[in-house]
């Protein structure tokens, strides 16, 4: 999806004090970059970022990262930090601009992470692309290396063929699959936060799919 430059990103991120451009100079430093040091996630693929400024603001006990490549996205994502936060200091979100297919030029084992976010990747529908996509046992082999022993990566999506392949992919990579469903909506699912893709696929029509995958060397 093409989304329009806005040409007051660059100046707000750099003016943001929870926004880092550059996120390789904290590799193996990410508990340091915070107030307090909490346990931390990761959203990969943070887009506007509905998702990662509501779960931070009901999770004051956690870090949250959020990462994209886009600068626009990260602008907006900050932007909506802030109006969920209002007058509350913003001191569990970090927003960094990042290649997830290099995630590990931000990211080490030193940098332990309890649960990853992936919430309405690109499904890479062409059989070439396939080792794009943020579960693809490519991807998954590197977020092992900074995923803690029993963490968890939760998973959301629309797109059927993307859903059933990545059920695959974590069991190839070594994750065992502990909660899945192909209709989340009509489950009560606890604290679910729909983003601003899972509601525009729904009204559409489109059940969403989502699973939990847990990490057991």
């Amino acid at each position: 999806m093409r989304i329009r430059r806005r040409n007051w990103t660059e100046r707000e991120l750099e003016e943001s004090p929870f926004y880092i451009d550059n996120p390789q100079d904290y590799k193996e430093k990410w508990k340091n970059v915070f107030k307090e040091e909490r346990p931390l996630h990761i959203e990969l693929g943070c887009g506007k970022g509905q998702f990662i400024a509501n779960i931070a603001f009901r999770n004051p006990n956690i870090n949250f990262i959020g990462v994209d490549l886009i600068d626009t996205m990260l602008g907006l994502a900050k932007r909506n930090v802030e109006e969920v936060y209002k007058d509350k200091e913003i001191d569990n979100v970090i927003l960094t601009r990042c290649n997830i297919e290099q995630i590990l030029e931000m990211m080490d084992k030193e940098d332990t992470v309890d649960k990853i976010y992936i919430n309405f990747c690109n499904p890479w529908p062409r059989g070439k692309h396939h080792k794009k996509r943020l579960t693809h046992p490519k991807q998954l082999e590197l977020y092992k290396t900074f995923l803690k022993e029993n963490g968890e990566i939760h998973f959301k999506t629309d797109d059927d063929n993307l859903f059933i392949d990545s059920l695959h992919y974590f069991e190839e990579a070594g994750f065992k699959v502990i909660w899945k469903t192909y209709d989340l909506h009509s489950e009560n699912v606890e604290n679910n936060i729909i983003t601003e893709h899972e509601e525009m696929f729904s009204k559409q029509g489109i059940k969403i799919k989502a699973l939990i995958a847990k990490y057991i060397p």
